[in-house]
């Protein structure tokens, strides 16, 4: 026997969705805001009372919109999942239309009405459009047996003639009284709401048209609420830019020391455009892996151009206090909201401030003093509703759906991101030097014994365990080697101070990790970075192999070791040594200089790419230019250098994506082993044809017998 049935949905059915939609009262007050938005209201309040008893508790969303008819009520609000939005956004974009406010509708699902049902039991709706009756309803869900059907539960609507104004003595608009509450408000809930409703516009550009109101009668819970416009003025770094297509267009940085930091300038990093690419990995046909950039271009979706500004902080005791009286206020506040959100038409997408979209805090973990994490910036992303149609939000309200054009949306965020990290590296070195905390941390070997039998109590996973110790053994074994030998050197300046002090951090940041528990790849990354600071030191301070060898073939060797990569990026070597009849030796490690010049090629070979330089081009010479010293010159064709000369050398100073840092300081560290230096000499100084004239140019200097 073949039957036709139907859907017969319970009652309960719309508390539960109300439940499972909205994640918690947060959201579904910002929805009915938002809702309130779309109704081209000028003003919305929120009004509660009595939050702390759920029994006598009252929630009043108010405000003076466009208000709905009895039909709109009926076909639309009282038909949960109704598409109306979404045809009447597509249409509105289609046709080039917006409201009398110059607004597109924020809500597209047509679910924000079951963030009524998520706050409390019994509602009423009054609600009034212009030149129609005033339309009231009341749902009170405990008075219905929670296993009725949905179609067995009657609702009354009441077309009438109006009662009361709205808002501001509007004769539209909507009134939502919330009674029965579900949840027990407690103070810290509040006031979690009331950040919440303040961050809904973005700080940087509010929207005038939108006057958000918050009134409770506990006003003693609100106390010493820290606001944007309190803290704004301690940020020392900033940048704005916007991103079109595959360019980050028009970007400014500016690192704003206070006045009592009379030992540091302001420095402003204007750059009329900057191309964006991430590094991917092509396999070839021969079976090789070739490292290869590609564009990140938001003209691949719909999403329009992007509006960037960033604020970020420096949180190192001694700094704040320098300029901050409320030191506690300022960092609860960037703890509480800081992050960086996403705005449409600078209303915020993202509400949740425990969610770190862009990882922020995995990135962190890389590099732990030159990254920014959540509580170190305040910034907004702002889209164009009509342009950014392919970002399509998730039905919970917690982010966009992440599909390719998310993807493509984030990498671009990322790098855009990543270049305020580069430039605010480079002042915070300064920083640190002159105003920074000194910090005595535990003995590093004392610190990986310790690491060592927490992995082995914690990490349960056998080959990640032996995998983890036979790191830390050779870095162990490598840092000790590191410090005997420095110790012992006069020479030993802030850098390698630096560098031991960015090894006691992530050694630290280990501990931690294993002590929680924290995932595989977290401990992983962890172990990579530190490996990788320790053997770059260990291979510049192991001197084997001291001989005199041939300048002239050192630049060889060095050639041919990178021949594929040169090759593959179609780059021409210019050979200007091969003019000069004399042959230069220099007594050394041959592998570690073969190793410097490596390290300098591989820089030219990714700006050049980067920079799409045509007919791309390294020199290479031998020459007595530079007083007192015998200098292999290193040149290229592109577009130079994009920070200063003064700190590239410094370690973890850098502004190629994705970079360490570590290259050129290390290649300083051999040349100093050498009794040489390194140095970044003018055009004019050297004899190299003009078309190096714009070019990176390095020397690589032995001081002459």
């Amino acid at each position: 026997m073949t039957e036709s049935v139907v859907f017969r949905p319970r009652a309960r059915l719309m508390s539960q969705l109300g439940d499972q939609l909205i994640k918690d009262e947060n959201i579904a007050v910002l929805e009915l805001i938002k809702n309130s938005y779309d109704a081209d209201a000028k003003d919305v309040k929120i009004t509660m009372k009595n939050l702390d008893n759920p029994s006598s508790g009252v929630i009043i969303i108010e405000d003076n919109g466009d208000g709905m008819s009895l039909s709109t009520v009926k076909n639309s609000w009282m038909e949960p999942g109704t598409d109306n939005k979404e045809k009447k956004l597509k249409e509105m974009i289609e046709k080039n239309i917006r409201s009398k406010l110059n607004r597109l509708p924020m809500g597209e699902k047509g679910i924000g009405r079951f963030g009524v049902h998520k706050l409390g039991n019994k509602i009423t709706l009054i609600t009034r459009a212009e030149n129609n009756d005033e339309v009231y309803l009341q749902i009170d869900w405990t008075s219905f047996d929670s296993n009725k059907y949905l179609e067995d539960v009657p609702i009354e609507i009441v077309g009438r003639n109006p009662t009361q104004n709205f808002l501001n003595n509007s004769c539209t608009g909507t009134k939502i009284i919330i009674e029965k509450l579900k949840s027990n408000w407690s103070r810290g809930k509040v006031r979690d709401l009331y950040r919440s409703i303040i961050s809904l516009n973005s700080p940087f550009e509010s929207i005038d048209s939108f006057n958000i109101i918050f009134d409770i009668d506990k006003k003693e819970w609100l106390k010493d609420l820290i606001e944007f416009d309190d803290i704004k003025d301690y940020a020392l770094f900033k940048a704005k830019m916007s991103l079109s297509g595959d360019k980050i267009q028009n970007y400014e940085y500016t690192f704003m020391p206070w006045n009592s930091m009379n030992r540091l300038d302001k420095r402003v990093n204007p750059i009329k455009e900057i191309n964006m690419i991430n590094e991917v990995r092509r396999k070839l046909e021969n079976g090789k892996v070739r490292k290869e950039l590609e564009p990140i271009n938001l003209d691949n979706h719909k999403i329009g151009d992007v509006e960037i500004e960033l604020l970020s902080f420096d949180l190192d005791s001694s700094i704040l206090k320098m300029g901050v009286n409320d030191i506690k206020g300022l960092r609860s506040y960037l703890t509480e909201n800081g992050g960086i959100f996403v705005y449409r038409d600078n209303i915020k997408i993202y509400s949740s401030t425990d969610h770190d979209w862009l990882g922020l805090g995995k990135s962190r973990v890389n590099a732990p003093g030159d990254k920014i994490s959540n509580n170190l910036v305040l910034g907004s992303v702002n889209l164009n509703r009509k342009e950014s149609y392919d970002l399509r939000e998730k039905t919970n309200r917690e982010g966009f759906i992440e599909d390719s054009a998310y993807n493509t949306f984030k990498e671009a965020i990322l790098f855009a991101v990543q270049k305020f990290e580069r430039d605010r590296a480079l002042d915070k070195q300064y920083l640190k030097k002159y105003y920074g905390s000194t910090s005595k941390s535990e003995p590093v070997v004392a610190q990986v014994e310790l690491l060592k039998e927490k992995v082995k109590k914690n990490i349960s996973d056998e080959k990640l365990k032996n995998e983890i110790f036979g790191c830390l053994n050779n870095i162990e074994k490598d840092y000790k080697h590191i410090t005997e030998i420095y110790q012992k050197s006069s020479s030993a300046g802030l850098s390698m101070s630096i560098v031991l002090h960015e090894i006691d951090k992530i050694i630290s940041e280990l501990n931690y990790a294993v002590a929680a528990e924290q995932t595989s790849e977290h401990i992983k990354l962890l172990v990579q970075r530190l490996g990788t600071l320790t053997d770059g030191y260990a291979s510049v301070i192991k001197s084997k192999s001291i001989r005199l060898f041939n300048l002239k073939k050192t630049i060889e060797q060095s050639l041919f070791m990178v021949d594929f990569r040169l090759s593959a990026h179609e780059i021409t070597v210019d050979k200007q040594y091969l003019n000069n009849e004399n042959n230069y030796t220099i007594k050394g490690n041959e592998n570690l200089i073969v190793s410097s010049i490596i390290n300098i090629i591989d820089n030219s070979i990714w700006w050049l790419h980067y920079a799409d330089i045509p007919n791309k081009k390294i020199c290479f010479d031998i020459t007595l230019d530079i007083a007192g010293y015998i200098s292999i010159i290193i040149a290229d064709n592109g577009k130079g250098f994009t920070i200063p000369t003064d700190v590239a050398t410094s370690p973890f100073i850098t502004d190629k994506p994705g970079g360490m840092g570590l290259g050129l300081h290390l290649a300083s560290e051999i040349m100093k082993q050498h009794g040489g230096q390194l140095f970044f000499p003018e055009f004019n100084d050297l004899q190299l044809p003009d078309e190096y004239k714009h070019g990176a140019i390095i020397a690589l200097s032995f001081k002459e017998d």
